[in-house]
């Protein structure tokens, strides 16, 4: 078992920044990928963005692109979504996930552990 904790999600104006975390812990697998999803209410799941820890550029969704940054700590498991220009449309809750193989995938159906998710509320 893998389990994944986010933190630092809160409240923002629209066009600042905020800097989520996660931390995986558990049979971690280093061929594997770790992804951000997001949820607002109402909504289906969405993919935000993935990093394969055996290497690669992370990979991203249009709707981010060149707002958001994710990237791995010094320790071990470590991962980062930097989220610049916020809009009030990136409000959601922001999961993140990890896959046993590493498939870049842009699907939920691509990664078999979730964290519990924090809440991103970005105001006009």
């Amino acid at each position: 078992q893998v389990q994944l904790v986010e933190s630092g999600g809160g409240l923002v104006q629209a066009g600042g920044s905020l800097r989520l975390s996660c931390a995986a812990s558990g049979r971690t697998f280093s061929s594997s990928d770790m992804g951000w999803f997001r949820q607002a209410p109402g909504k289906e799941r969405e993919f935000v963005g993935g990093i394969s820890w055996s290497g690669g550029s992370p990979y991203y969704a249009d709707s981010v692109k060149g707002r958001f940054s994710i990237s791995r700590g010094n320790a071990k498991n470590t991962m980062f979504l930097q989220m610049n220009s916020l809009k009030p449309e990136d409000t959601a809750a922001y999961y993140c996930a990890s896959s046993i193989l590493s498939r870049r995938s842009y699907s939920a159906s691509g990664y078999e552990y979730w964290g519990q998710g924090t809440q991103v509320t970005v105001s006009s």
